[in-house]
């Protein structure tokens, strides 16, 4: 339809590296490791490159990716955009190519910082007025996102027991499937006393309720759909863009009253466009599967509502029954997420997105660690996946859908 990109399109090869605290590895090493897994994916070469886009935090200009690649001379954008700086040179990439203006590019997200000595977000603080995150007025992200978890039980008259419980599964499920991927920070299962019973960080999230900070990179090829199918003769068949939606929210939930601490309205936006824009009338039923922003294991509960996954106040039931577990009716997460995937901020748009790569050409299984049961969902068609940067009270969010051919 105008205005769409929907299978204007498609991803020919991906690559990411194993996340983690990469003390093995130079920021030049993640960057090669994720591409080149694509570039061979791709059965393409450094050279088949016209343009790429860089996301990262740490970084600085486009040679941050070109010299490491050996990509001289050609166009290189950096783009930086908190947590969804990722799936945003994603973004870029895939609109050059549906212009028209070029064939083949790459989008590369990447961050490392075990080596820099950050052990954990920071509150964000910078000199000067204003309120939200970004002034430090309602204090580091753990505290800020404690506020939806409050609001939220008081809201739909959950007693503490009932919201540490509902959490508290989000993480369990995370923890189930990361530890099936061989690439994955964290892999190792998690019982459910253990994170009910884990240290405070901000009341109510304990430890296990909130992501580590990795190190990683992940990258995907770009290209048209004739391309796309022609690169890939003979294996797996491409992956389809369905919709690229950002969406911007004021940066007032930390004065405006009429802010509730129990939704993210841009999320609300960015995925009624993104639906409208894929031709998505019934998410709850005709998405297959979903990666989601769970910085902690509150916002996992709040998204699902925000997307339509399930009904406002309703998401403990969903939860509890294992609506969302990687053999349940709409997998989320399939791969451990932020919270055991890891999060290396600059580059887990583009991880998301490689999981629904993979998924949707049934070789999941390729990155399974040994003796662990199927990560394998069964016949997927359509992905979501979702970033949310910043914090509750303002922040840049996308929502992105892919698919197979014709879905």
């Amino acid at each position: 339809m105008p205005g769409s990109i929907k299978d204007r399109v498609a991803v020919a090869g991906m690559g990411c590296s194993k996340f983690g605290e990469r003390w093995d590895a130079s920021l030049d090493d993640l960057i090669v490791e994720a591409a080149y897994e694509a570039f061979e994916d791709a059965g393409i070469e450094p050279k088949d490159i016209q343009a790429a886009w860089l996301g990262t935090t740490t970084g600085s200009t486009g040679m941050t990716l070109s010299e490491p690649l050996r990509l001289q001379y050609i166009p290189i954008t950096r783009v930086e955009n908190a947590c969804a700086t990722a799936s945003d040179a994603f973004r870029n990439a895939c609109y050059a190519v549906a212009a028209g203006i070029y064939d083949i590019v790459l989008a590369l997200g990447v961050d490392k910082f075990k080596d820099s000595g950050i052990s954990g977000l920071g509150d964000g603080s910078i000199p000067g007025p204003g309120h939200g995150m970004m002034a430090g007025a309602a204090g580091p992200p753990p505290a800020q996102f404690a506020m939806l978890a409050t609001t939220y039980f008081h809201r739909y008259g959950l007693t503490y027991e009932e919201g540490k419980h509902m959490i508290a599964r989000v993480s369990w499920k995370s923890h189930v499937n990361g530890a099936r991927h061989k690439k994955a920070h964290f892999q190792r299962e998690v019982d459910m006393d253990t994170i009910l019973n884990a240290p405070i960080i901000a009341w109510p999230l304990g430890l296990f309720d909130c992501c580590g900070v990795s190190d990683g990179a992940a990258a995907a090829i770009i290209t048209t759909p004739t391309i796309a199918k022609s690169l890939r003769r003979g294996k797996e068949p491409p992956m389809f863009v369905k919709a690229l939606q950002i969406a911007m929210a004021p940066n007032d939930g930390n004065f405006n009253t009429k802010f509730d601490y129990t939704h993210v309205e841009a999320t609300v936006r960015a995925a009624q466009a993104a639906y409208k824009e894929a031709g998505i009338t019934n998410p709850r039923e005709q998405i297959s599967m979903a990666e989601v922003h769970d910085c902690f294991s509150i916002t996992e509960a709040v998204t699902m509502e925000d997307l339509d996954f399930s009904a406002r106040g309703k998401v403990q039931r969903d939860i509890e029954d294992g609506f969302f577990d990687l053999d349940g009716k709409l997998p989320v997460q399939p791969d451990g997420g932020l919270k055991c995937f890891g999060h290396p901020i600059g580059a887990s748009g583009i991880r998301m997105l490689y999981e629904m790569y993979n998924q949707l050409q049934g070789r999941a299984d390729r990155m399974l660690i040994p003796g662990k049961p199927s990560r394998q969902i069964k016949n997927p068609t359509l992905g979501l996946t979702h970033n949310l940067g910043g914090a509750p009270a303002g922040c840049a969010i996308f929502v992105g859908i892919v698919g197979l051919e014709g879905v």
